[in-house]
This record gives C-alpha cells, sequence and structure tokens, in this order.
C-alpha cells in the first residue's frame, strides 16, 4: 500500500505483526506535492497491533525540510499513540537535525525550587572560592614579574608596535577626560575650601587646600579610577575577547607566551602612563583652583600663585606620583587578570569587565589608604 507521483515515492508494509515499515524513496522537497502525515495516522489506527515504526530509505535521494516537516508529524502521532520510531533506516543528516529539533530548550526564566544551602556551607564555599582567586592572583603576578625580568635581559617576546600603540591608547587618548574631571574636582575642592575659610577671612588658604590635596592624593586617586574605568575594562575586554575567539589558545599552541606577548605590553604601558597623567592633573586641577580663588573669591593671580608654590612641596608631588605608579600596575593587572581568566562567551565578557572596574577601584582604595598610614608614621 502506497503512494507515488514523479519525484517522490511513499508505500507501507508490515515485515512483523507489531511494526510499520514506512519506505520513503525519490526526491522530497518543498516545491513538490508531498503527502501529509494523515495517512499514516489511518494506517496506526487501522492496525492497532502495531508498537513500533521503522524506515526504509535505501532509495531516497534529494530532501529537504519538507521531509523534516513529514517524518516530525509521524514521531508526533507516534508518540501519541505511545508507539515507539526506530530512526536507525533514516540518514545520518536527518537523524541529527529531528534530534536538534526534538531538543527541550533549558528554560532560563523559570527558578527550581530547591532546598537553601546551610549557612556554614556557604561561608566554606566562600573561603574555598576567596583561597583560590588568592592563589590565581599570585600566580598571575608572579608570571608577569617573570615576563617583566625576561624583558629586562631582552628576552621578553612581544611587539613594541604594540607597546607604543598601547602606550598612546592609556595615554594621550586619555588625556580629555583625565583634563574634565580633573578641572571640575579642583573647583569642587576650591568651593568646598572657601565655604569655611570666608568665616575667618582666610580665602587665601584655598589656594594649599587644593594644591596639598591634589598633588599629594585626589589627582592619583581621580586619574586611577579614571583608568580603572576607561583602560583597566578596555584591557578585560580585549582579552577576553581573544579568549572567546581562540585567540589566546593559537599563541600557547605557536609557542608564543601570553603573558610576555599580551599582558607585559599592558601593564608597562599603564605604569609609565599614570604617573604623567598624574601630574597633568595636579596642574589641570590647581587651574581649576586658581579659577575659583581668582573669580569667585577676589584673591589675585599672584598671590594665588605664591600661595600654591609656599603650600605644595616637592615630596608631596613625589608622593601622588608614586601613587599613581602603584595605582597604575593594579589596574592593569586587574583589568588583565580579568580578561585572562574570562569565559568563552559574550556575557564572562562583559562580567570578566565588569569584575575588572571593580577590583581597580577597590585596590586603588586599599593601597591608598596603605601609603596613607606609610606616610604618616614616616612623618612625610
Amino acid at each position: 500500500m502506497g503512494q507515488k507521483t514523479e519525484t517522490w515515492e511513499l508505500s507501507f508494509s508490515k515485515p512483523f505483526e507489531d511494526a510499520l515499515l514506512i519506505r520513503l524513496a525519490g526526491d522530497w522537497k518543498l516545491e513538490d506535492d508531498l503527502p501529509s502525515a494523515s495517512n499514516v495516522e489511518r494506517q496506526l489506527e487501522g492496525e492497532p497491533q502495531v508498537q513500533r515504526i521503522t524506515f526504509d530509505t535505501k532509495d531516497l535521494h534529494d530532501w529537504d525540510s519538507g521531509l523534516l516537516t513529514y517524518l516530525i508529524h509521524v514521531i508526533k502521532q507516534s508518540s501519541i499513540r505511545n508507539i515507539g520510531v526506530d530512526r536507525k533506516g533514516l540518514p545520518e543528516g536527518v537523524q541529527r537535525l529531528l534530534s536538534l529539533a526534538s531538543a527541550v530548550p533549558e528554560r532560563t526564566g523559570v527558578r527550581r525550587a530547591t532546598a537553601p544551602t546551610p549557612l556554614l556551607e556557604r561561608f566554606g564555599e566562600a573561603a574555598i572560592t576567596f583561597w583560590r582567586e588568592n592563589l590565581a592572583m599570585i600566580e598571575f603576578v608572579g608570571e608577569v614579574f617573570v615576563a617583566f625580568l625576561k624583558m629586562l635581559v631582552g628576552k621578553a617576546q612581544f611587539r613594541r608596535a604594540d607597546l607604543f600603540l598601547i602606550i598612546q591608547e592609556s595615554g594621550a587618548e586619555a588625556l580629555p577626560i583625565v583634563s574634565l574631571i580633573s578641572l571640575l574636582v579642583g573647583l569642587i575642592l576650591a568651593f568646598i575650601g572657601a565655604l569655611q575659610l570666608k568665616m575667618f577671612g582666610a580665602q587665601i588658604y584655598v589656594a594649599s587646600f587644593v594644591g596639598i590635596g591634589m598633588s599629594r592624593v585626589m589627582a592619583a586617586v581621580m586619574t586611577g579610577v579614571i583608568m580603572a574605568g576607561r583602560t583597566g575594562a578596555s584591557f578585560a575586554a580585549e582579552l577576553g575577547t581573544m579568549q572567546v575567539n581562540e585567540e589566546i589558545d593559537a599563541l600557547i599552541t605557536l609557542g608564543i607566551s601570553p603573558m610576555e606577548f599580551l599582558v607585559l605590553p599592558r601593564v608597562l604601558a599603564l605604569s609609565l602612563m599614570m604617573p604623567l597623567l598624574c601630574l597633568y592633573a595636579d596642574l589641570i586641577s590647581m587651574l581649576g583652583g586658581l579659577i575659583v580663588g581668582v573669580g569667585v573669591l577676589d584673591l589675585n593671580f599672584t598671590e594665588y600663585y605664591n600661595q600654591t608654590q609656599q603650600a605644595v612641596k616637592l615630596h608631596d608631588v613625589w608622593i601622588g606620583l608614586f601613587s599613581s605608579l602603584v595605582f597604575g600596575v593594579l589596574v592593569a593587572l586587574a583589568g588583565c587578570l580579568r580578561g585572562m581568566q574570562s569565559g568563552r562567551s559574550a556575557s564572562a565578557v562583559g562580567e570578566a569587565t565588569t569584575s575588572a572596574v571593580v577590583a581597580g577601584i577597590v585596590s586603588i582604595t586599599v593601597a591608598t589608604a596603605i601609603i596613607t598610614v606609610v606616610c604618616n608614621v614616616l612623618g612625610i
């Protein structure tokens, strides 16, 4: 029993009492007038003893989604009647596509009800995660230090052109945002100082307030935060994307160290540029204080300049430059570490970028506290 046209052929037979064999031959394509699955339904209704369906496709030639649609309807009718379907007689490509079509997608919008994790277990998992992350960070810093030593002896594998390009991206191209933020911070500090100093007629000390505050701490901190959000995130995104594209695996396969080729130039570039950006931020922020002092507080330009020169000592500038160097290393390490640890998906790259910014800002805050305490102990 069957159907036949010039392009396709369909027939049914019963090689066994409990089995229905469906023979498919010819070309099964959408442009042809393909049969519906109702004929299979009629066969199953007339043969209630059938428990399984098999296929014969030895004479099947070309096929497309028309054949897949027909087979999906057959499988659906069989599942309604609890009849098994043996797909071994189908072409391998058809079997794979049917498996994909019948796969159940993960329901991400539905949360499964799970028993709450005990508090002690959560503490234990957090402690283990914290310990492993610290070990990974120490290992990463050690590898970067080894790469730096190799560079000193001329054995590091990285392109000088890449280093100069990263220097330009993390240095000259960051000047506009550093200028804007530094000028505004200088204006804000001057206004804050003026609120109290005007009560005592000591507006001239706004110059000291802005000069010492910016040159010693604030310029380095603000520049570090800017670079964490700008350059540190960029490092994490770049290296994370390389992980997704398997470019880092390709470097390892070629015998090139990713630490030397990718991480070392980025750490060097940001470490070199941060002190220069900090010094530039010092000047711009003092300009902001000068604008408030001369334009709002009616101070003389010369006396404001002289007061700033007397208040700001050389060691204040050096403390700020040293802090900026430390911040540059920390931000670069945080960005590169999160990028190298990134997973191989778009969401993982986003998480790595976010984590790099958070880690950079937190490390800047902690380092600022440590440097401040040390300077206070040393009396500088």
